[in-house]
């Protein structure tokens, strides 16, 4: 697959507004850019990454702490020297001049971040909808990042997901993670709104749903999972070969 280019989105927000006015320090979740991005570039995918404006992204706090990673101190050094070592986070592309025509798939991180900016971001909807028109092309995205889902209409107003297959970050796992009481909104919530068909597990399990060349994760735990069906999805349909 080395003739294979994927962009990666991350959220360009480092706080997020919760219903009380209160701004929660957020960003991109660490685990969910570091193994789909080691499984990319380990597949020879040429990645590159964007964020709204062209912002630095900043990592998620709390996807660091010993808390959300076992207690243990090795893993979270290592994620922090995986990021501090990656130069495309420190000078991103602007998601404003992508063209999607550009890319075999788009995969766009998680987090709380893409809550606050993602969820309504005017760029998303043209990527978004040229990403899917062709149908070997692949969107995916996990956790937190199907709020970028909400931003995406066709050309007559219509959302673009109604009646589609997807998961992400149920209320379950948000009232686990103790911010649902203070959440503006919740992700589960918008999206059966919206009209998707949102499926989930228990909390924290594994979970992805592959809807065509729609692919979506329920939270960080099935990161890995999102990404090698990302590969899955590229190999059957006979991209980069």
């Amino acid at each position: 697959m080395s003739n294979t280019r994927i962009l990666v989105v991350l959220t360009g927000a480092n706080t997020w507004t919760m219903k009380s006015g209160k701004l929660h320090p957020t960003g991109f979740w660490a685990e969910e850019f570091i193994k789909p991005h080691k499984t990319f570039v380990a597949a020879g995918f040429d990645v590159h990454i964007a964020t709204p404006g062209g912002r630095r992204p900043v990592v998620d706090p709390l996807s660091l702490s010993l808390g959300y990673n076992d207690n243990d101190q090795k893993s979270v050094d290592d994620q922090q020297a995986y990021i501090d070592a990656q130069d495309a986070l420190k000078s991103t592309l602007v998601l404003g001049d992508i063209n999607p025509a550009d890319y075999d798939a788009i995969f766009t991180v998680g987090g709380h971040g893409p809550m606050q900016d993602l969820a309504v971001d005017p760029d998303l909807s043209r990527i978004i909808n040229g990403i899917l028109d062709d149908p070997k092309k692949v969107y995916a995205t996990v956790c937190h990042g199907p709020a970028s889902l909400l931003s995406v209409f066709d050309k007559d107003g219509n959302w673009l997901f109604k009646g589609r297959n997807v998961t992400g970050f149920s209320n379950e796992e948000e009232n686990q993670a103790t911010f649902a009481g203070d959440a503006p909104w919740l992700l589960e919530d918008r999206l059966r709104l919206a009209g998707a068909n949102y499926v989930k597990l228990e909390p924290w399990t594994p979970h992805v749903v592959v809807d065509g060349n729609l692919i979506t994760g329920q939270q960080q735990v099935s990161s890995q999972a999102v990404a090698d069906a990302i590969l899955k999805r590229l190999q059957e349909l006979g991209v980069g070969q």
